[in-house]
């Protein structure tokens, strides 16, 4: 899912590309993207669009009356701009905003629909759909602080919750939370204040790092991948690959439908997490820490 560093990459795209130009035409070609009655969608046909935001994870294109566009792109949406009129693509194509000198094309990867369009008139409206999360990157660490010892979770649930705390998700926790040297499974109100400052220094410089770093990736061209796996990345996605700042293998926990990413050397002080399906499991055969996994390793690798 597109969190912060990404979605403002298609802020940064789409900014010099629509903003000041009218909507000419407005193609809906999978009417489950909709989500909303009225106002209708052909409302924006003929409209400008003068300005754009970022409501949590959902992008917001405003047009003129007060009349906005809200996107979430959940998974695998995606933004594609192409040629004036450029036809939707058959299987992956949901919509297409048709302005004079290009087309904004919404794809989504997958069979699954969950890429979403409200259409809502008024800022009273728009903000329904914040979620409510604090901007980190807007906040001092008292207001951090407050928020995340607020109640007792996991600093992966913590960071992740759109409630908490806005635009973080799965990938970008990871990093974070790697960039602390602190546990994914650690409790919010177990930290100590070093540990909170720790954090939130952490959490702003992970984002407004690669934030920068996209943008100066991308340049003047429009982002064609956008996606929750970079190179680059310390930790996230990069299961069983050396620590870029200690070289062990990292590791990962699978919860629900998400897994958290990270190294118990630098993270967890060695000690390996479960997640509590494979601990019921394996019971007194799970591997405690690190040592003791390439204990097992070696003596696998002996006896093959």
């Amino acid at each position: 899912m597109p969190e912060l560093p990404d979605i403002a990459l298609y802020l940064h795209a789409l900014q010099p590309r629509i903003v000041g130009r009218r909507i000419e035409g407005v193609r809906l070609a999978s009417p489950f993207l909709l989500r909303s009655i009225a106002p209708t969608l052909d409302a924006v046909r003929g409209r400008t669009v003068v300005g754009l935001e970022r409501l949590g994870k959902r992008i917001v294109l405003e047009t003129e009356g007060e009349l906005f566009l809200v996107f979430h792109l959940m998974i695998a949406g995606r933004f594609r701009w192409k040629p004036p009129r450029a036809p939707i693509p058959g299987k992956v194509g949901l919509l297409a905003l048709d302005f004079e000198h290009g087309t904004l094309v919404l794809t989504e990867a997958g069979t699954k629909r969950q890429a979403s369009l409200h259409v809502v008139a008024g800022r009273a409206a728009l903000a329904e759909h914040d979620p409510g999360g604090l901007e980190v990157l807007d906040a001092d660490l008292s207001a951090f602080d407050r928020v995340l010892r607020a109640e007792n979770h996991t600093l992966k649930r913590a960071l992740t919750d759109p409630h908490l705390f806005s635009g973080i998700g799965n990938a970008y926790s990871d990093e974070i939370l790697h960039a602390a040297r602190l546990s994914p499974l650690k409790q919010t109100q177990s930290l100590t204040d070093e540990e909170v400052r720790r954090l939130f220094e952490a959490t702003r410089t992970t984002l407004t790092g690669w934030m920068r770093r996209l943008q100066e990736e991308t340049g003047g061209a429009f982002p064609e991948k956008v996606t929750a796996f970079r190179d680059g990345m310390a930790v996230h996605g990069r299961y069983g690959q050396p620590c870029p700042d200690c070289g062990a293998p990292v590791q990962r926990v699978v919860y629900a439908a998400s897994e958290a990413n990270y190294c118990a050397n630098c993270q967890t002080a060695g000690r390996l997490l479960a997640d509590r399906s494979l601990s019921r499991l394996l019971r007194d055969d799970w591997p405690r820490t690190l040592d003791e996994l390439e204990r097992r390793r070696r003596g696998s690798s002996r006896r093959a």
